[in-house]
């Protein structure tokens, strides 16, 4: 996954902080459609930097797209096959499903809400600056 992101700060262990701009769902188009009032966020995240990018420099970024489809999967994939699940055991053992499978679907948010803050400590996903742009 590549992002163009303008660096903020160079550490001296090779490594630099970046700025990105997260758009709205809405891929950031506001002048099309009106606008929206969705609010713009300002992410920081530490990268590798072995251009030598200085403070000020736009630059791409690459990061691995295991991590991202990992957490994705886990955050809408879990819950639902735990409704499914759920539901189909709660319908076959005891004649009703409806309250297994919603049951089930919110271990699966527990889960998923788990699983983002040991992600969010560990921070296992890695960038790498690629280029200028």
């Amino acid at each position: 996954m590549e992002q163009n992101v303008r660096v903020k700060e160079v550490y001296d262990d090779g490594t630099a902080l970046v700025m990105h701009l997260r758009q709205s769902a809405c891929s950031g188009d506001c002048h099309k459609c009106s606008g929206c009032g969705a609010a713009k966020e300002t992410i920081l995240l530490k990268a590798i930097n072995p251009i030598g990018a200085k403070p000020g420099d736009t630059v791409c970024i690459r990061s691995e797209s295991g991590p991202v489809l990992k957490a994705a999967a886990m955050m809408y994939m879990v819950p639902m096959v735990l409704f499914f699940l759920g539901y189909v055991l709660g319908a076959v053992l005891w004649d009703r499903g409806t309250l297994e499978g919603c049951l089930a679907f919110v271990i699966g948010i527990v889960l998923a809400v788990v699983y983002d803050r040991k992600v969010v400590k560990k921070e296992n996903t890695c960038y790498t600056i690629t280029g200028f742009v």
